[in-house]
């Protein structure tokens, strides 16, 4: 059929399967399970399970390789013979100096071949035209009738194809020489050249070569012979590769041929030889030399005669071939093909004159155009790829032939294309393939285990696992395991990386053995395949369709070069089937099955044979169909079965046996093929190891099959040798010199025949046993331990899983069954009842079964009596139920009776239900009794369902109708006790109990009224303990009243005073929250209660430290737990003020501790100080040295300058320059204590009673609130303490002589006379007193209090920094003296203010008074001066970034009128979220304390000073009692603090 013009339609399609886990580890039992199915398909897909995805392990950068070209109208066999008749046909007429033009019919080219093909088959051309039968050959070309297609078709056959004919069958013709001058219409043939252009080598000798090889190439035609020849121009083949000859590289002279319109249409005249026949005729004939004779390339040379030979002998062979004459030589033409001579005016048609060029005689013409094509095969690409840059040219390739994406392209339409592209003559269309590329040398596609052991876990597995290709093929029940040799392509895997429309063309494996094939990636794999039953079927199809193909080349189909469309094959009865792989699939072929198929785009393939043991048999009948073929071998069939057989324990049973057979059978044909020897003659022979031979030396010269048993040589011709089956074609020699070269002798063989069976013969006898028990072929039934026996001895010898042992034991199966089930019946009452019942049914069909096996049972004979005992049985119920009132105990005697015989009778089932009535009847009387225990609703609901179960009767009717208006009550209030359970909107308790008392008269138990009942139990309790807190002696702790809010919030009642209870938690967290704003720092890792207890771990500077580290992974316990306090202390007032006067005095002890621990260490200043002398550890872990180091006031610890905040120079509050001048440094802010000491902000004291103010109204007890109350006493108390030292007389005269130093030093000279560049001689001016540029530094000061940011602070005192640090040699000190009696408790005073986290401002006056008492410490400010300016460095750019976002900012307020502001904060104060008038009220209170909390700047440090003096006199407490009774104002009910 012409699948090109009918469309293809796809083939069915092939097995599909997909295994289980379990079914998958084993490869080759899974192939062999399924085999009987795909087997006969030739060839089936397999999808492994979707977790087995082995990884990719080719080295892609380093994988190169060149493809093959394929053209695609090439490779289908009746499109190839086609091509090769066009050239042929082509070749004549350029012969003639025409090109041929193949014309159009009906819009469509003519096909030549197939003119020609049926003008023979109908007859021939004259008989046709005797006739008139044209039509008829339009019709089976396909044409419609009625178009007098047939007259045109009669006229290019004349034209272009009965020229040619006659020419090739001798006759003598005169042809016009110029047929396709005037069809200018038709379509110039461009000529294809098949044989020349892709001409196939084959090896001879190669080693486990399974492919031809190729030819070297031809020369590359030049230039010159480029340019005369436009047809080469077209065909663009003149790069590098093989190209094709006889295209006509030399010029050709149109001018020489004249048509003549005279004669009829005939090709040259050629005279034959005339030879006379048997019958007295004469037979016009070529000689054979003539036809057989092959052109030579060529050479342009004169075709006249030399007139200076004078040879007689010369001139003798310069005679014409017509009329044997040489006269008239200036008219004698020489061939340019075999250089005989003819006259011009002997030819017919005449020539006129010796023409130019090449000319060729009409013999040589008929010996070109008859010759036989060469091998076809296919060229390799010149240009290596990658696999990068191929699948570029391959997707491009493809979205451009398409016009689409590739991955869009649809199967169905490429497959169609495909097979349109490979039946065109008219399109040439070519692809590379890079196909039988070596695993070896190229590497697998799957991960290979080798010896350096770089795999990774998942690679190792996949490195050993059954289905790697690497593996498969040498696993141990695998035939090709016992091959040393690496046979490239069946037992190392091949690589195949396709592109779209590259193929692989119709063919067997080598040896019929499996093929195994998987796609690592890329796009499907389209595969044709045949059974093995239809081979030859296939091949004679192929043959008789293509003869011209086989007779050219008889091994066509084993070159895997050729294509038949599959429609074609299975017009002819040939089954085909057909797959897309896709990528992850295996596909196998099985023995002898035709496969092909093409790629439907850009992939990665992997192949390999393998051979089972059921292969054997095939293997041996491949091996002689290559004998008949004389085809090479790629491995010695007989040696691989020897090799089998010298180790047979190492097989086996199933390959033992198969190896058995085959030895025996070649054992057979080895005796017989020597004794043949023997006859003959030969009698001398000599052992020979063939399998260290190469395998061409040891190849048949005849038939070139692989000796390995014995082969035939002779000492005078030792360069062949034939096998026994071809002794007579050795040589001519004498039998005397001919000898037997043998590797066995016929006494070896049967030693080795007899190893293969005693492995084998255990299972034959064991077979033939199971045989004749389950065939009972002696007509004795085995008893049932008979076949258990024989069961075991399988198992313990090892024996394979054979078809046999599966029925047995499928057969010992079904007797245990049928015993178990005999058990059953006559075993006691408890096993009766607990086993389901035989119906009567199934009882005989045991009885028939039992009386079927082939093994003897006893048990039989119970199952006979039962069966007796049940049909009496049926007698008697039968009788029962036909009486009209039966007796209850007459049924119950009968059932019992029933239930005895273990068998399912049909009457007792009738029995059953009239007791089943009135069983039901009497539970629902029990459980709807008075004085019955309450069932519940599914018990009800079960009893209903049970009742609608039981055959329907009055009574029953009556009581399922009152059982169900029962369950429908109970299911509404069950509805609405769910509904007050589960309803956002809770109820109140009094509606709880309404409902819950109307639920108590239904007589079923209820769980949601039970739930119910239980939440309104709960609440009541609930209620009670919030009226015991509410009317308690005492507030309730806040940890109190959110365990009740979170009890409260769980109850599905509605609680009036749960709404109170929350208020008050969240006005508690609420204070509890603006209090830790006050006290803690940022990201501070301390509590708010930690920090307001006293730091009784201050004793250790280790403990310390860790502590702090600790805290920064949230590790450390709390200072309330060092304090002793647990969760219950804190609910005790009086634990929590004795543990905290008790954390007072420890604080106290340990930090004079550390202080004299830490003032004994070396400071890290000096000169002489180390990383390693010094014991100080920063909070970064490191050691302080050197420039940068601060002491802590405190704990006397050092630090990094960097790694703290350090205090700022001039930060301190002063009221103006005036009354604080630059030089009095002991107001300078030079006082450090570290992160370790000061724990919060240290709010002032005014602040924190603003605290306790809100604390009073809160009716919540938090320990917080307490530890405050108690901070606030020892800051109280301590400040009375320093007012009273402050008013001393000492105290008080120091501070006079303190103020009129610094009226001193506000009478010298101002600073503004201060030069501007303060450099060392700048000095003198200001002690001498005058500076003009004071101004600039006062107004800078002033402008501090401007400043809102830190950032402006440091750029407003930046100046100062450089003016501080050239006033440092100017410092001098102390200012003051201090006695010792004096200093003393200004010290134990400024550490213990130190202690407090409250800022007070007698604490700064105190540290001025020791300040002034000591000389300045130049050290720490300078220290200060260089920690100061990166900062300042730092926040210019920040300043001036801030100054315009508060520009711009202004301008917005600016143009927002008061209204908008107005709406705006009301709006926004309408969606507060969640706060009821309750807590509106409370936040505003709120809003309005958090005035007070906010940190008031310090006074001024002197006006402090001087309250201080004013108050000398009065009572150091007077300012106390206004503050005190805050203390004890929230806790009313408690004892006084």
């Amino acid at each position: 059929m012409d699948s090109g013009t009918d469309g293809f339609l796809p083939p069915p399609e092939c097995p599909v399967f997909e295994p289980t886990w379990a079914e998958f580890r084993d490869p080759l039992d899974y192939i062999a399970k399924i085999r009987p199915i795909a087997e006969k398909s030739g060839i089936c897909k397999i999808r492994p399970p979707a977790d087995w995805q082995p990884p990719f392990a080719v080295e892609v950068d380093n994988f190169k390789f060149t493809p093959r070209i394929q053209r695609l109208n090439e490779l289908e066999a009746e499109t190839r013979v086609k091509l090769n008749y066009l050239d042929q046909i082509a070749k004549f007429w350029e012969f003639q100096g025409s090109s041929l033009k193949i014309p159009n019919v009906e819009r469509r080219i003519l096909d030549l071949y197939s003119l020609s093909k049926i003008v023979m088959e109908e007859g021939g051309y004259e008989a046709i035209c005797k006739d008139r039968r044209w039509a008829r050959v339009a019709q089976r070309l396909r044409y419609p009738p009625g178009k007098n297609i047939g007259s045109l078709l009669r006229s290019h056959y004349e034209r272009i194809i009965y020229p040619y004919e006659m020419f090739q069958s001798g006759a003598n013709l005169v042809c016009n020489t110029h047929p396709f001058d005037s069809e200018d219409k038709d379509k110039e043939y461009k000529p294809h050249s098949i044989p020349l252009r892709q001409s196939l080598q084959p090896s001879k000798f190669s080693s486990y070569s399974r492919r031809a090889k190729w030819r070297q190439p031809d020369p590359v035609p030049t230039e010159e012979d480029i340019k005369k020849n436009p047809e080469l121009k077209k065909l663009q083949i003149y790069g590098a590769g093989p190209k094709m000859m006889g295209l006509g590289l030399m010029a050709k002279d149109k001018t020489l041929r004249k048509k003549d319109k005279e004669g009829i249409i005939c090709p040259h005249a050629i005279t034959m030889k005339e030879e006379p026949s048997g019958d007295g005729k004469v037979m016009l004939t070529l000689p054979k030399e003539d036809l057989n004779h092959n052109l030579e390339p060529c050479t342009k040379r004169t075709r006249r005669l030399q007139k200076n030979h004078c040879s007689a002998q010369f001139i003798d062979s310069y005679v014409c071939r017509i009329c044997s004459r040489g006269d008239e030589d200036d008219k004698l033409l020489l061939c340019d093909g075999c250089d005989d001579n003819y006259h011009i005016f002997c030819l017919l048609p005449p020539l006129p004159e010796i023409p130019r060029g090449v000319w060729r005689c009409p013999k040589c013409i008929m010996a070109e155009c008859k010759r036989l094509p060469e091998a076809f095969g296919f060229e390799q690409a010149t240009q290596e790829y990658t696999l990068q840059s191929f699948g570029e040219m391959a997707d491009s390739f493809k979205a451009d032939y398409f016009n689409m994406p590739v991955h869009m392209v649809p199967t169905e339409l490429v497959e169609k294309e495909f097979w349109r592209l490979v039946s065109s003559i008219e399109e040439d269309v070519t692809v590379e393939y890079g196909a039988d590329i070596h695993s070896k040398e190229f590497g697998s596609g799957f991960p290979v285990a080798s010896s350096k052991g770089n795999l990774s876990p998942e690679e190792e597995e996949y490195a050993t696992s059954g289905w790697n290709l690497n593996v498969m093929p040498v696993l141990d029940r695998s035939v090709l395991c016992h091959i040393n040799a690496d046979i490239s392509g069946m037992k190392v895997p091949w690589l195949y990386v396709g592109m779209v429309f590259s193929a692989f063309c119709w063919h067997i494996e080598d040896h019929w053995s499996y093929s195994i094939n998987y796609l690592h990636w890329g796009e499907p794999k389209t595969w044709y395949g045949v059974p093995s039953l239809a081979a030859e079927h296939l091949e004679e199809v192929m043959k008789r369709l293509t003869p011209e193909l086989f007779d050219s080349q008889p091994d066509l189909l084993h070159q895997l070069v050729t294509l038949m469309n599959p429609n074609t094959l299975m017009s002819h009865g040939v089954p085909v089937v057909r797959t897309n792989q896709c990528a992850g699939e295996f596909v196998i072929t099985f023995p002898r099955a035709y496969h092909s198929g093409f790629n439907q785009g850009y992939n990665f393939a992997e192949a390999v044979n393998f051979c089972t043991a059921d292969w054997l048999p095939a293997g041996r009948q491949c091996i002689e169909h290559y004998r008949r073929l004389r085809r090479y071998c790629v491995f010695s069939h007989e040696e691989l079965i020897c090799k089998m057989a010298a180790f047979p324990e190492k097989l086996d049973l199933n390959m033992a046996l198969a190896v058995h057979k085959e030895m025996f059978i070649m054992v057979q044909e080895e005796r017989r093929l020597r004794k043949a020897l023997l006859e003959k003659g030969i009698t001398e022979a000599e052992r020979e190891a063939f399998e260290l031979l190469p395998d061409d030396e040891r190849q048949c010269i005849k038939c070139k099959t692989t000796c390995f048993l014995s082969a035939l040589a002779c000492y005078d011709c030792p360069d062949g040798l034939v096998c026994l089956s071809h002794i007579n074609d050795l040589c001519k020699c004498s039998s005397s010199r001919q000898y037997l070269r043998y590797r066995y002798t016929l006494d070896e063989l049967p030693t080795m025949l007899h190893k293969l069976k005693v492995r084998a013969e255990s299972f034959d006898s064991w077979a033939n046993k199971v045989r004749m028990a389950l065939e009972v072929e002696d007509g004795r039934k085995r008893s049932f331990e008979e076949l258990r026996a024989l069961e075991s001895e399988a198992r313990e010898r090892r024996f394979p899983n054979s078809e046999l042992l599966q029925r047995l034991k499928n057969c010992l199966n079904e007797a245990e069954a049928c015993v178990s089930q005999v058990l059953r019946l006559v075993s006691g009452q408890k096993a009766r009842v607990e086993t389901p019942q035989l119906t009567l049914t199934e009882l005989q069909v045991l009885l028939e079964q039992m009386g079927s096996l082939p093994c003897a049972m006893h048990q039989i004979r119970d199952v006979k009596g039962v069966l007796e005992q049940v049909e009496a049985y049926q007698a008697d119920a039968r009788k029962a139920l036909g009486s009209l009132s039966p007796s209850l105990g007459l049924l119950r005697s009968l059932l019992e009776r029933g239930q005895q015989l273990g068998v399912e009778v049909p009457e007792a089932h009738q029995l059953q239900q009239q007791m089943e009535q009135a069983r039901w009847l009497d539970e629902v009387k029990q459980a709807l009794a008075p004085t019955a225990q309450k069932g519940s609703l599914v018990i009800m609901q079960a009893l209903l369902v049970t009742g609608t179960k039981v055959a329907s009767s009055p009574s029953v009717d009556k009581a399922r109708a009152e059982l169900q208006e029962l369950l429908t009550i109970a299911e509404c209030w069950e509805e609405k006790a769910h509904f007050c359970l589960k309803d956002r909107q809770k109820h109140s308790p009094a509606t709880l109990e309404a409902i819950i008392h109307e639920a108590e008269n239904i007589p079923v138990y209820l769980p949601n009224i039970q739930a119910l009942k239980d939440a309104l139990t709960k609440a009541q309790a609930w209620i009670a303990d919030v009226d015991e807190i509410q009317n308690g002696d005492h507030y309730p702790c806040l940890d109190d009243l959110e365990g009740l809010v979170a009890v409260g919030r769980d109850l599905p009642v509605g609680l009036e005073e749960l709404r109170q209870l929350e208020l008050q938690v969240l006005t508690a967290h609420s204070w509890r929250e603006k209090a830790s704003k006050t006290f803690l720092k940022k990201n501070s890792f301390y509590t708010l209660l930690e920090v307001l207890c006293p730091c009784v771990d201050a004793s250790s500077d280790g403990n310390r430290r860790s502590r702090w580290m600790e805290r920064e992974l949230g590790l450390c316990i709390s200072d309330t737990e060092l304090l002793g306090l647990s969760a219950q202390d804190l609910r005790d007032p009086g634990s929590v003020i004795v543990a905290f006067k008790e954390g007072e005095q420890k604080e106290k002890e340990g930090i004079l501790q550390l202080r004299r621990t830490n003032s004994a260490k070396p400071s890290p200043l000096a000169s002489s100080t180390t990383a390693a002398s010094a014991t100080s550890i920063c909070v970064c872990g490191q050691v302080p040295a050197g420039v940068g180091a601060l002491q802590c006031d405190l704990c006397q610890e050092w630090f990094h300058g960097g790694c703290v905040s350090v205090p700022r120079l001039l930060s301190s509050q002063r009221p103006s320059l005036t009354s604080s001048p630059l030089l009095a440094w002991w107001e300078w802010d030079t006082k450090f204590l570290c992160p370790l000491c000061m724990r919060s902000r240290r709010p002032r004291l005014e602040t924190i009673l603003a605290l306790l103010v809100a604390l009073q109204r809160l009716p919540v007890r938090l320990p917080e609130g307490e530890a405050l109350q108690c901070l606030t006493e020892r800051a109280i108390g301590w400040q009375g303490r320093a007012r009273q030292v402050l008013a001393s007389e000492d105290v008080t005269a120091l501070l006079g002589q303190l103020a009129e130093v610094r009226q001193q030093l506000q009478a010298e000279p101002r600073l503004e006379e201060l030069p501007t560049q303060l450099s060392a001689p700048a000095f003198e001016p200001l002690r001498g007193g005058g500076s003009k540029d004071m101004p600039k530094v006062q107004g800078l000061l002033e402008n501090r209090d401007r400043m809102t940011c830190p950032e402006e602070v440091a750029l407003a005192q930046d100046p100062n920094l450089d003016l501080l640090s050239s006033l440092l040699p100017q410092l001098s000190g102390p200012v003051l003296e201090l006695s010792e009696e004096t200093r003393a408790p200004l010290e134990e005073l400024m550490l213990e203010g130190d202690l407090l986290e409250v800022t007070l401002d007698e604490n700064y006056s105190i540290w001025q008074l020791l300040q002034a008492g000591q000389p300045p410490d130049l050290k720490r400010i300078r220290t200060l001066l260089e920690l100061e300016k990166p900062e300042h460095q730092g926040s210019r750019t920040r300043v001036r970034t801030l100054e315009k976002r508060q520009r711009r900012q202004q301008k917005v307020d600016l143009g927002r009128n008061s209204k908008d502001l107005q709406e705006e904060l009301e709006a926004k104060k309408a969606r507060s979220s969640g706060v009821k008038p309750e807590e509106q009220e409370f936040v505003e209170e709120a809003e309005h304390e958090n005035i007070l909390l906010t940190p008031t700047d310090h006074s001024p440090i002197l006006k402090g000073n001087r309250n201080s003096l004013q108050q000398k006199d009065s009572d150091p407490m007077i300012s106390l009692p206004s503050l005190t009774p805050l203390l004890h104002l929230s806790y009313p009910r408690h004892q006084v603090l």
